[in-house]
């Protein structure tokens, strides 16, 4: 073998940097390896334009590894999440309704900020972490595991020894297949445009979410862009219509965009590429093996609603550290994944399952269940109880 540590992350995602920083912060030895380096500029190809938003339980896990000083001054904060009902025979808003952090804390809901920028910052990071071995350009080959370490094949051709393995390498997780777990996958049919756009009316650190029809469409705050408010947009519909989206040309695509946005911010203007997503939910049967536990993606993949993916995926990275630094002897063995699994796989079940529900619910064509939702949300908004309820559990409260 020509090496060893205590933990190898597969993935160099957003969720797998994290796990090597918090990994790395609390002291064990991380090698984190991804087939793909990381583009940390905005505006070259390849670059990922959605954006991530931290929810509030999410900084202090931040904070812990290094990464929210870093990160702090680019960050919008969202201070309220608007959902707007458009489902009436012309796309303006009907029923609009706001979810205001204040009713549940001081602080923010959460904070959004550009995942090349994350990338960027996280690499960053680990480059001032000796422990931690950060190898661009190498994935996972091979995956070998006994009762007390696994064994792991890169495609570099060296092979590396570890305690656990930490599969954070997306929903076509090598990692995951090489362990034998199965996964359940639910598809939509939907895809979902992500670009950014500057408006003149100023978005106020509020969220938008606007749902018509097709899926939701989203505006989240960004720091202003060249003197303009900013916003980052995912946009869900139907593959056939994501597609032909794609391929308008900008003055087309911008009127188009802003008569879905009900005009909510005046005219949108594009600035950013154009990337188009798959939309799938999809959960693993198990979220560990034999010296390998799964996270995120490879563990679980939802719409974009909410901004509960990358949410879960800290969920899921605040329990594997917890037990690992609870029991440090029995990193990656028997007792501390299973309890793992336990911890997680009932909660991750319910979000997907809750998720499922919200995008089949945007998704809505026939105008009756448009109808039905409008009334839907308004019932739930006027109960101020399951109001503040819903938006403890969106933030993962308990």
């Amino acid at each position: 073998m020509t090496n060893s540590c205590d933990i190898l992350i597969s993935g160099g995602g957003i969720a797998g940097l994290t796990a090597a920083a918090a990994f790395g912060a609390a002291g064990f030895n991380v090698v984190c390896v991804d087939p793909t380096p990381p583009i940390t500029e905005r505006d070259v190809d390849g670059s990922d334009l959605r954006t991530t938003a931290f929810l509030q339980p999410a900084q202090a896990l931040l904070e812990q590894c290094g990464l929210w000083g870093r990160l702090q001054a680019h960050a919008a904060p969202l201070q309220i999440m608007r959902i707007v009902d458009a489902g009436g025979d012309i796309p303006e808003p009907r029923v609009v309704r706001d979810f205001n952090a204040s009713d549940i804390s001081d602080l923010p809901f959460g904070w959004n900020l550009p995942n090349w920028l994350l990338r960027r910052e996280m690499v960053a990071r680990l480059a001032e972490l000796p422990n931690v071995d950060f190898r661009p350009g190498t994935g996972t080959a091979s995956l070998f595991t006994r009762t007390a370490e696994a064994r792991v094949g890169l495609s570099d051709g060296s092979r590396l020894r570890c305690k656990m393995v930490i599969a954070a390498d997306g929903r076509n997780s090598p990692m995951r297949e090489a362990a034998g777990i199965s996964v359940h996958t639910t598809r939509y049919g939907q895809k979902a445009l992500a670009f950014a756009v500057t408006h003149p009316i100023a978005h106020e650190n509020v969220s938008t979410e606007i749902h018509r029809s097709g899926g939701p469409f989203t505006l989240v705050p960004l720091p202003d862009w060249q003197g303009q408010p900013s916003s980052a947009i995912v946009w869900m519909e139907r593959g056939p219509r994501a597609v032909e989206l794609l391929n308008l040309d900008t003055d087309a695509f911008e009127t188009a965009m802003t008569e879905r946005s009900c005009g909510l911010f005046g005219p949108l203007k594009l600035a950013s590429r154009r990337t188009i997503w798959p939309i799938i939910s999809q959960s693993a049967a198990r979220l560990s093996g034999e010296r390998i536990a799964l996270m995120a993606e490879a563990a679980h993949v939802v719409p974009p609603i909410g901004a509960q993916g990358l949410n879960m995926s800290l969920g899921d990275l605040r329990s594997l550290l917890d037990l690992a630094q609870a029991r440090p002897e029995g990193l990656g063995d028997a007792q501390m994944l299973d309890a793992y699994h336990k911890a997680r796989h009932a909660e991750i079940d319910l979000r997907v399952k809750g998720i499922d529900l919200l995008n089949r619910a945007s998704m809505i064509e026939a105008r009756p269940l448009r109808d039905a939702r409008a009334m839907g949300l308004n019932a739930l908004y006027s109960m101020a109880p399951v109001r503040k309820t819903l938006m403890q559990m969106g933030l993962g409260v308990r």
